[in-house]
């Protein structure tokens, strides 16, 4: 049963988790849960920008942080201790934390390679990790939406991103597989594949000249990723799917 049924049927408050979630994306999608009376716990590397991030946020009865880097396995468990202990449960994690940026092929180093293994899959593998053991002792299902991205799907020619492409390849694979294998607990795992969409890690960059790689002629807002993870969130009758926020990215071409 998801965190939206349950909200109709008693007086459970759902409790989500949000990993990078002190700016852009991550921090909307916090804010579309606080909208809808959830609870939320954020998440980030840095503990300034995440207290000033709650702060922003309101809600001081309803959010609560931990500071740390996903690709420590006990960040994950923090996150989960810390949604039982202040709130009594958790019932949707949202893997949105992760690093991105474009560099060509064959420069790529070693460390870099490395570095998107760990922040990107094996840091969203080892958060769920600890979601799915609290997930099944509270024995009430759950739902899991990971951030992947449609560059797995259709590359752009004028943007080399293989290292963290291939690392969010492994989170859309990850996706698929725990669908199958988790469903009979009702749990449930989807994912938002975002085109290009307007936030701080495009700083600096005209990011509207993008705009035309979208049939529908425009980047992304952050506001319609949250749109998509709520839904996601909800939906009792969709697991293992790949929900592309695109503009029609992948579909082609203006």
């Amino acid at each position: 049963m998801s965190d939206a049924s349950t909200a109709r049927t008693s007086t459970h408050t759902p409790t989500a988790l949000v990993t990078g979630s002190s700016s852009g994306i991550g921090l909307d999608i916090a804010r579309a849960f606080l909208a809808r009376g959830a609870n939320v716990v954020l998440n980030g590397r840095d503990a300034d920008r995440l207290a000033k991030a709650s702060a922003a946020l309101g809600h001081p009865d309803r959010t609560a942080w931990v500071a740390g880097t996903i690709a420590d396995r006990a960040t994950g468990e923090s996150l989960v201790r810390t949604a039982l202990d202040r709130f009594g449960g958790v019932d949707v994690l949202v893997n949105n934390a992760g690093t991105f940026a474009s560099r060509p092929f064959t420069d790529v180093t070693e460390e870099e390679l490395d570095g998107y293994l760990t922040h990107n899959l094996k840091g969203t593998y080892l958060t769920t990790q600890a979601f799915v053991r609290a997930v099944r002792e509270q024995g009430r299902g759950g739902s899991v939406v990971n951030i992947g991205t449609v560059l797995v799907e259709h590359g752009i020619a004028g943007y080399p991103a293989s290292a963290p492409v291939v690392s969010k390849a492994g989170v859309h694979g990850l996706t698929t597989s725990l669908a199958a294998e988790l469903a009979a607990e009702g749990i449930r795992v989807n994912l938002v594949a975002p085109g290009i969409v307007r936030t701080p890690l495009h700083a600096g960059v005209e990011v509207d000249a993008y705009g035309g790689l979208a049939l529908l002629g425009r980047v992304g807002e952050v506001s319609e990723i949250a749109e998509a993870v709520l839904y996601l969130a909800d939906a009792e009758f969709v697991t293992g799917h790949v929900l592309r926020v695109d503009g029609g990215h992948v579909t082609g071409r203006p």
